[in-house]
């Protein structure tokens, strides 16, 4: 683990931004009481708050007391208290996961043939794509998706998504990295979509190919190894299905991190310095960040150097840590 994705890693295993800033806070500085800590985190942190981090981070294992009158905080090895986070963390999926699959086993159980046929639709062949577009336009007031390769739409732009947000349809999205990663899909489709207010988010890989349209309409597709063999997508309509689908969504958004810059990103940037930070919020390496804004390492590097100037930062870790306190991510 380096240091530019510390803040990621935890987040991935459980920890919340306020518990992982105070966790890499005693990492970067060492041992020191309370008030020290406080300073060292910035005005604005209440002590109140403060002792109710240091009391969840030693629960969990992740640093002590130290000092000869027991007064300092200091970190841990973290290999235990981590590994009980991963366990948790693949817990909770596991369960989100079960009980998908435990509620189309009901569902199967308790329905008849004929309501089977108003509950469940498969779509196949060429008329897949042309049924997404149909449905999203139709879209009302939220959209969910988990985005993934391959697209039944080419992974072409989305104009119809950006109608929607136009005329107020909220999008929330979990993307795979795998989707991330293709310069293509970004520079058309992602990056225009994100400008438009789409809330983005990202996870190493997504459970499944979903999109739901105003709790009353999922999408299933076909994943990579599927979609070699069956060009097709399943409709589902409100059932216990759907719920479980949606229940699932809602845990993978909690998880995810996201892509876009918040509000307190400095007017001074460039507008590739501002992409940098949305990138660097979704863990994906530089030379996918290079290969993205289509610059050079060397160049990434200098730009990442005046960021960290910026923040008066002089380490990618420290330049996190400050994107996150202020925040630009």
């Amino acid at each position: 683990m380096t240091d530019e994705d510390l803040g990621t890693h935890l987040a991935r295993l459980g920890l919340t931004r306020r518990q992982a800033e105070v966790y890499a806070a005693l990492l970067a500085g060492g041992p020191c009481r309370r008030e020290e800590l406080a300073g060292r985190l910035g005005a604005g942190r209440g002590t109140e708050e403060l002792d109710l981090r240091l009391a969840e981070l030693r629960r969990l294992g992740l640093i002590t007391e130290a000092g000869s009158e027991g007064g300092e905080h200091a970190p841990v090895e973290p290999s235990l208290a981590l590994d009980h986070l991963a366990h948790t963390r693949t817990a909770e999926l596991h369960r989100a996961h079960q009980a998908a699959v435990n509620a189309y086993r009901g569902y199967r159980r308790t329905v008849s043939p004929q309501a089977t046929e108003d509950l469940l639709e498969v779509v196949t062949g060429p008329a897949v794509a042309e049924r997404i577009w149909q449905i999203e336009a139709a879209a009302e007031s939220e959209v969910l998706r988990f985005d993934s390769p391959p697209y039944h739409t080419d992974g072409s732009a989305n104009p119809v998504e950006e109608r929607n947000l136009q005329r107020g349809v909220v999008y929330r999205v979990v993307y795979s990295r795998s989707a991330v990663e293709n310069t293509a899909y970004y520079d058309a489709n992602i990056r225009p979509c994100i400008a438009a207010g789409e809330q983005a988010r990202v996870l190493p890989t997504v459970p499944v190919k979903l999109t739901v349209f105003d709790g009353r309409l999922a999408i299933v597709s076909m994943s990579f190894v599927e979609a070699e063999v069956n060009d097709s997508l399943l409709l589902v309509h409100p059932s216990s299905l759907l719920s479980a689908l949606t229940g699932l969504f809602e845990t993978s958004w909690r998880t995810a991190l996201p892509m876009h810059r918040g509000s307190g990103s400095p007017p001074g940037l460039g507008p590739v310095q501002r992409r940098i930070l949305e990138l660097l919020a979704t863990g994906v390496t530089d030379d996918t960040i290079a290969e993205l804004l289509g610059v050079s390492r060397r160049t990434l590097s200098r730009h990442l150097e005046q960021i960290g100037a910026r923040a008066g930062s002089r380490t990618r870790f420290q330049l996190a840590l400050h994107a996150a306190r202020n925040g630009w991510l």
